[in-house]
C-alpha cells in the first residue's frame, strides 16, 4: 500500500477512535450507560438486604412483613439481615456480604467516602424525621447539659453526628460527656439514672419519653428547612446495581408498595411494624409508643438529596471527619424515577448529587 493511501486510512481510524472515546465518556447520572448495559447479568439469584429494627425503618419493616419485596423480586431470593447501627451495616456493604441496605444518612455518606465514591450508590429515601434529643425533666436548656452524660446509638452514626453538631452550635463541645450505647441499653441506663439525655431515633425517643419519664429538649425536625431531613435512606452496592439493574428496580417497586400501603393503611402498618419489631427484638411496643413514633416520621421515597452536602459538612462540625466527605456522584435516582414514572407518580430531584 502506498504512503498516500495509508494516510487517509490512518485519519479514518483516528476519527473512529475519537468518536468511540467520546461515546464512552458520555455519562448519565454519573454512570457509563454502555458499560452498565454490558455488565447486566439479569435478575440476581438473591438479594441480601440490611435494615434496623426501628420505627424509622418502617418502610423496610412493612415491605418485609407484608411480603411486598418478595412479591416484586419474583425468583430472586430475599435475604434480610438486621443491624443495630449504621457503621456495622457499612462494614457489611463494603465487605461484600450485603447487597443493599436501609441505613442512616451519616453512615451512608461514610460508605461512599470510604470507598472513594466507588462502592455504593444512594437509590432512594425511606424516612424523613423521627429523631429527638430527650432529657431528664430537670434539664430545661442546653446549658443544663454541662457535665452531664448524653448517649447516641453508635460513634459516627446519624444521631451521633446530629448531637455533636448541635453541641458545637451551642458552644458545648467538650463540656458534655458523649457516650455510645445500644438503644435498649440506653433505655435501661436512663431509668437507672446513669445517663441524663440521649439523641435517639424512633421508637427509642418515644420509649424514653413514655416509659422512662424523659422530655423532648430538641426535635431534630426543628433544625431543618420545612422540618425535612433524611433519617433513613436506601443504598446499594454499585457492582450489584450494574450487574442486576432489574432486581434493583424490583426492590424499589416493593419499597413504593410499602410506602403506599403505609399511607393508605396506617393502623395496619403500625401493627405490621410492631410485629416485625417483636420478631426482631422479642418485645412489641406499647400502642402509645408506636402511635407517638409514627407521628414523628414521614415515610417517603425521596432521599431529600439537597441536604447531603450539608450533612457532609456536619461531620466536620461534629468532629467526626477532618474534611467534608465528597458526595458528588453519590446518587443514582434513575431507577427510582423510572419506577415512579411507571406508577404515575412524581419523580424525585437528585439536586445535583448524581453528577461528579
Amino acid at each position: 500500500m502506498s504512503i498516500s493511501a495509508i494516510r487517509p486510512f490512518r485519519l479514518l481510524a483516528a476519527t473512529v477512535a475519537l468518536t468511540l472515546a467520546a461515546a464512552g465518556c458520555s455519562r448519565a447520572g454519573g454512570s457509563d450507560d454502555t458499560a452498565a448495559a454490558s455488565s447486566d447479568k439479569g435478575p440476581a439469584t438473591e438479594l441480601r438486604l440490611g435494615y434496623f429494627p426501628n420505627v424509622t425503618h418502617a418502610a423496610a419493616l412493612v415491605g418485609l412483613g407484608k411480603g411486598l419485596f418478595t412479591k416484586d423480586l419474583g425468583s430472586t431470593k430475599l435475604v434480610p439481615t438486621k443491624f443495630n447501627a449504621g457503621p456495622e451495616e457499612v462494614g457489611a456493604l463494603l465487605g461484600g456480604s450485603l447487597d443493599a441496605g436501609f441505613i442512616g444518612s451519616g453512615p451512608a455518606i461514610n460508605a461512599y467516602a470510604k470507598s472513594n465514591g466507588e462502592a455504593v450508590r444512594l437509590i432512594a429515601g425511606a424516612t424523613s424525621g423521627g429523631a429527638q434529643l430527650v432529657v431528664k425533666p430537670t434539664i430545661t436548656k442546653p446549658e443544663d447539659l454541662i457535665g452531664k452524660t448524653v448517649v447516641t446509638p453508635q460513634l459516627g452514626n446519624t444521631q451521633d453526628v446530629s448531637l455533636k453538631k448541635w453541641l458545637a452550635g451551642k458552644n458545648l463541645t467538650g463540656k458534655v460527656k458523649v457516650t455510645n450505647l445500644e438503644n435498649a441499653q440506653t433505655l435501661d441506663a436512663f431509668k437507672k439514672g446513669d445517663v441524663d439525655a440521649a439523641w435517639l431515633p424512633e421508637p427509642w425517643s418515644s420509649r424514653l419519653v413514655l416509659d422512662a419519664g424523659a422530655k423532648v429538649l430538641v426535635d431534630e425536625a426543628s433544625l431543618w428547612p420545612d422540618g425535612k431531613f433524611p433519617t433513613t435512606v436506601l443504598i446499594v452496592r454499585t457492582q450489584f446495581l450494574q450487574e442486576h439493574p432489574e432486581t434493583v428496580k424490583a426492590l424499589l417497586s416493593g419499597l413504593l408498595a410499602a410506602i403506599d400501603y403505609s399511607s393508605a393503611n396506617t393502623a395496619d402498618a403500625k401493627a405490621v411494624v410492631n410485629d416485625q419489631l417483636k420478631q426482631a427484638t422479642g418485645k412489641a411496643l406499647k400502642p402509645a409508643v408506636i402511635d407517638r413514633a409514627f407521628k414523628n416520621i414521614q415515610i417517603t421515597a425521596d432521599p431529600i438529596a439537597s441536604t447531603f452536602p450539608q450533612l457532609a459538612k456536619d461531620q466536620v462540625t461534629a468532629g467526626i471527619a477532618k474534611q467534608a466527605p465528597v458526595v458528588a456522584g453519590f446518587a443514582d435516582l434513575g431507577p427510582l424515577n423510572d419506577v415512579l414514572s411507571k406508577a404515575g407518580k412524581p419523580t424525585v430531584d437528585a439536586a445535583g448529587l448524581d453528577s461528579k
